[in-house]
């Protein structure tokens, strides 16, 4: 069960007055994939749910990932198109912390909804719940959503439905957000950049893979975090991935380039900006392409593994070490 006392000491003023817990299901994590379900949780300033909200939307394409998700061609037909819901979704995220679990992921699927609608997302600030989590420590196997409800005792009952798994993390943040007021925690809040402008580029035929070059930023650079685990070397192919492994990535991605960055600094590893003897493995969906970061790969004996693999093996990355 939760724990649903109050905190002692007084409320943090400088916490939000409100949330918005949300949850997307899409067709695929690249630029140009596009959401087939929403579900939104709003919250008051201390955790507890005002009311709830759950749409399916047409993605005008091939749902994607119908074993994930269920949601098929046929029941995504008759659905609403994204800009027929996106006055309803606006008013529950209004004047709110987006919150998330790889709030990057959801944001950005929803910012550029958004900006194909001609239109702007009125969300300023956004909370991960994977960094609140490092924030407080919780000692958590991985990053995964069922980890951190198993920690809350917090049953799922529909993994990967939008409003259940919305469910979940509003009854997972609020023992969450409670215990950081408790240890005086800042919460790890981000600014949210709406798109301004958008272009569709054609969706390649080519299953699983969709070329970024030349395409639209749609976030502003920035330094990634340092990675608090130290380099356990070089990837092998007979053992899972390792906190604090050193990744470099070339070429074009089928997923956003820097979402990918993102979700590898999630699970704990190291992005690095070039390849030397210390990077544990090259990420590249051309191996053969002569780059200076496949060169150098390939010269230090560097692994060298696709973008699907990679990702396939972020699911469960290994703890680091304990140093004890």
């Amino acid at each position: 069960m939760l724990d649903d006392r109050q905190t002692a000491a007084p409320w943090p003023t400088a916490y939000p007055q409100g949330y918005a817990v949300v949850d997307v299901e899409t067709t695929g994590l690249a630029r140009d994939d596009r959401i087939v379900s929403a579900a939104v949780y709003r919250l008051d300033a201390q955790g507890n749910v005002e009311d709830h909200w759950y749409t399916l939307v047409n993605p005008e394409r091939d749902p994607g990932p119908v074993w994930i998700h269920g949601l098929t061609t046929k029941l995504l037909e008759g659905a609403p198109l994204f800009p027929e819901v996106a006055a309803q979704l606006s008013e529950r995220l209004a004047d709110r912390v987006l919150v998330a679990h790889n709030a990057a992921f959801d944001w950005s699927m929803i910012a550029r909804e958004y900006a194909r609608a001609s239109a702007v997302a009125p969300v300023a600030q956004r909370l991960c719940t994977i960094a609140l989590s490092k924030e407080l420590r919780l000692p958590l196997p991985n990053h995964k959503l069922e980890s951190l409800a198993a920690h809350f005792g917090v049953v799922q009952q529909r993994a990967h439905h939008a409003l259940d798994d919305a469910r979940v993390l509003a009854e997972a943040f609020r023992p969450s957000l409670h215990a950081a007021a408790l240890g005086g925690v800042r919460l790890p809040l981000l600014e949210c950049r709406p798109l301004t402008e958008w272009s569709d580029s054609p969706v390649t035929p080519r299953v699983g893979y969709q070329a970024s070059h030349g395409q639209t930023s749609w976030r502003a650079s920035r330094r990634l975090p340092a990675c608090p685990y130290p380099n356990p070397g070089r990837y092998d192919k007979d053992r899972p991935l390792m906190q604090g492994m050193r990744v470099a990535f070339s070429g074009d991605t089928s997923i956003d380039r820097e979402l990918l960055e993102d979700r590898t600094v999630e699970a704990g590893l190291h992005v690095a900006s070039s390849v030397s003897r210390l990077t544990s493995l090259l990420v590249t969906n051309d191996p053969d392409a002569a780059t200076s970061k496949t060169v150098k790969a390939k010269s230090f004996g560097t692994p060298i593994l696709e973008e699907s693999a990679f990702t396939h093996l972020l699911r469960d990355v290994a703890p680091a070490p304990s140093s004890e």
